[in-house]
């Protein structure tokens, strides 16, 4: 199953810290040229023909690498992936190159309905085969190796037999695909099912990362009263997220990192200070 082999070498993303592009900070990014490893976009977004979006992002990627995050593939769903976004999918990384192309370990569409949500799966044998032979179609496709994300969930499946590290492990074993390490996702969904966030990071294939994610989260409780953490993309990166990112690394060594704000997104320069903290940590673990 794995497709590896005959996918084209891609180079990968610097390991330097990156942001997520935001359409408000095109003209500033152009104007100040700011030290920054690389950007970050979704794909969805630039999936037409032409348009400002288009503009812009071209006049950047001709000075930044470009990382290509993708959030409508489904690659969790029951049904067959949707070719068509596949094939819109191949054309928008032809015109850009990007150094890096991820999507999520989720669902988000049924039949012709789309849920505009990153749903959570079962992991049981069923859907660890249907996941492998979705990422293999769109590595095979798109003629390169992907990134995986892990998800931030809300609830668990009685029915699942695997943990959600061996699920991850097991796709990365069979398809070849990398693994994009959301520190994030992984806090939030470990304090919402009261596990310890360092043994998940431990228990995952740590030689397959590729990129490294940091967000904020919300909180709230739940019907019992415990911690409800929200991946909501919405606040600065909490201190126990940068102390779980700085363990990491010390696992890793230097990985391209992204600080993602999508909701309640302020001026560039705050997301730019973000950055320049992950920068930080990422010399102190240069070789």
């Amino acid at each position: 199953m794995n497709t590896a082999t005959s996918q084209a070498q891609v180079p990968g993303l610097p390991c330097r810290a990156g942001l997520g592009l935001k359409h408000g900070h095109f003209n500033e990014v152009l104007a100040t040229a700011p030290d920054i490893g690389f950007f970050e976009v979704h794909a969805e977004n630039y999936m037409v023909a032409g348009g400002p979006f288009h503009h812009y992002l071209g006049l950047i990627r001709e000075q930044y690498a470009l990382s290509l995050h993708g959030v409508g593939l489904s690659i969790g769903g029951e049904g067959p992936l949707d070719r068509a976004h596949l094939a819109r999918l191949a054309r928008l990384i032809e015109r850009y190159q990007p150094h890096s192309f991820s999507e999520h370990l989720a669902w988000s569409s049924h039949g012709p309905v789309f849920l505009n949500d990153l749903l959570p799966l079962a992991y049981d044998s069923a859907t660890l085969q249907r996941v492998c032979e979705h990422v293999d179609q769109v590595q095979s496709t798109l003629k390169r190796p992907m990134l995986l994300e892990n998800p931030s969930t809300y609830l668990q499946f009685q029915r699942s037999t695997l943990d959600e590290t061996d699920f991850i492990s097991e796709v990365i074993r069979r398809t070849g695909c990398g693994l994009l390490l959301d520190v994030n996702n992984v806090y939030v969904s470990c304090i919402n099912h009261q596990r310890d966030p360092l043994a998940y990071i431990d228990a995952l294939p740590l030689h397959a990362v590729g990129e490294i994610h940091l967000a904020g989260f919300a909180e709230d409780a739940d019907s019992l009263g415990d911690r409800l953490l929200i991946d909501d993309h919405g606040a600065p990166i909490d201190h126990a997220v940068w102390t779980l990112y700085e363990q990491l690394l010390a696992r890793t060594g230097p990985a391209p990192t992204l600080i993602e704000r999508d909701n309640q997104v302020p001026a560039f320069g705050e997301l730019l200070a973000e950055a320049q903290r992950a920068e930080g940590l990422l010399r102190e673990v240069q070789p």
